[in-house]
């Protein structure tokens, strides 16, 4: 019974799969420079022997603690593309530009004139509801 054990995870451990770190060349490290300053600002840089670089800089934001970034990357894809990368993060969000991003399609069709004079109307309803010249029941539909 023993042996039926042993060679079970004998055979496992054999057929697990092996990985070949040498297919991933370390690249050297041509340039890296880092700033930090008192006051919470910061810059950094690096450049890589295999075309990988990145920069970005950073500073406080507002009361909250945000911390306001802007930066680019770039680097070789596998098919040789050369992938690069400008960003800005800051209280509205991480936003990437690049020509390698996909856009989403105009809307297909031009809204219809009744559907923005909808919405317009919905829009002076909640106006005046804030003002306090409509009550919350009227201009709205009931279901009793």
């Amino acid at each position: 019974m023993h042996f039926v054990i042993i060679a079970l995870l004998a055979s496992v451990a054999l057929a697990a799969p092996t990985y070949d770190s040498s297919s991933e060349k370390e690249a050297p490290i041509l340039k890296y420079d880092r700033i930090q300053e008192d006051d919470g600002r910061y810059n950094y840089e690096f450049e890589t022997g295999n075309g990988i670089s990145h920069s970005q800089s950073g500073s406080p934001g507002d009361e909250t603690g945000a911390i306001n970034k802007a930066g680019h990357y770039t680097y070789t894809a596998p098919d040789g593309t050369v992938v690069e990368m400008k960003f800005v993060a800051n209280e509205n969000g991480f936003q990437p530009e690049s020509p390698l991003l996909p856009v989403a399609p105009e809307f297909p069709h031009p809204i219809p004139q009744f559907v923005l004079d909808q919405i317009a109307f919905a829009a002076e309803q909640d106006a005046a509801r804030a003002r306090g010249e409509l009550s919350s029941e009227e201009g709205s539909y009931s279901y009793n």
